[in-house]
């Protein structure tokens, strides 16, 4: 089967790979030539343009779009828009909201073009462990695609499916970072715990390999605080600062919006906020407050 790829990003790139390995012809499209060109070196067949990547395909033709969320999936989109025929479709794989997908959806169709929307986790070890696949949109057009994503998945009978139809997968993506957002915090405060006891000397790294096998807190983010832990046990070399994607924010006013008590995804959230403050000026008005009601010390800025 063959695939074009508008996106040559470090995950974009590794899905070229892993559909190659497969044995799938992609041509692969991205505005920096020189990732063209790296990608060609591997197998692909390179594009100069989002036109010449459609010609390069049989109908009926399938483009996966592996771009940021945003501007740059809504350029993408519209291009394809006016480039391809009916029958043909596009796959959305970025972390896009999941109402622009609904309307993506709903404008492509008046077209005659198939919309697929796939939540896509994976990160940087996908190439190598698969992605998992979350698949919105219609399930006759999944079914033809479907090669696609079992190439793409840890094997081809799990890690990916049809959730529902359009804007379901990026729906399902949008939680799935929520719950990471809460595990993540999790497993951050139960390590700094045990870092603060500093009389029982607790090795971290120890504990967090002791816990990927038998417990039930083990996972694949725990494997990765173990290896994070190896390499710095302090973690001296990185400032406390955490960005956030979106998808936690979108979790959390669907939360509201649909009256579902979220406080963990929604908490979590705001700690990353909090860890971008240096001086946040809440907690100085906290302090100023036990002072002026009970005459409590506070210590001047410096």
């Amino acid at each position: 089967m063959e695939l074009g790829m508008i996106g040559l990003g470090r995950m974009g790139s590794n899905m070229v790979r892993r559909l190659l390995r497969g044995g799938h012809r992609v041509v692969a499209y991205d505005r920096q030539a020189e990732a063209v060109q790296a990608i060609v070196g591997e197998g692909a067949v390179g594009a100069g343009s989002v036109e010449d990547l459609v010609v390069s395909l049989g109908a009926p033709r399938a483009v996966w779009v592996m771009v940021p969320a945003g501007e740059a999936t809504e350029s993408a989109i519209d291009a394809l828009a006016n480039t391809l025929s009916p029958g043909d479709a596009v796959i959305d794989g970025g972390n896009s909201f999941y109402k622009d997908a609904l309307r993506r959806a709903a404008a492509l169709q008046t077209r005659g073009i198939a919309f697929l929307d796939a939540g896509t986790s994976g990160g940087i070890w996908g190439l190598t462990e698969g992605y998992s696949l979350m698949v919105g949109g219609e399930r006759e057009v999944f079914r033809r695609l479907e090669p696609l994503f079992q190439t793409l998945a840890p094997s081809p009978n799990r890690g990916y499916g049809h959730v529902g139809p359009a804007g379901a997968g990026h729906f399902v993506k949008m939680i799935h970072n929520g719950i990471e957002y809460g595990l993540m915090q999790a497993y951050a405060e139960g390590f700094e715990l045990m870092q603060a006891k500093g009389e029982f000397g607790i090795d971290l790294a120890q504990v967090a390999e002791i816990w990927r096998h038998g417990s039930v807190v083990r996972s694949w983010l725990l494997e990765l605080t173990a290896d994070a832990l190896k390499e710095d046990p302090r973690l001296a070399g990185l400032d406390a600062y955490v960005e956030d994607s979106g998808e936690g924010r979108w979790a959390a006013r669907e939360a509201i919006d649909l009256a579902i008590p979220a406080p963990v995804i929604s908490l979590s959230l705001q700690a990353r906020f909090r860890s971008r403050q240096g001086k946040p000026f809440g907690a100085r008005l906290l302090a100023a407050l036990r002072n002026r009601f009970g005459g409590h010390p506070v210590r001047n800025a410096k």
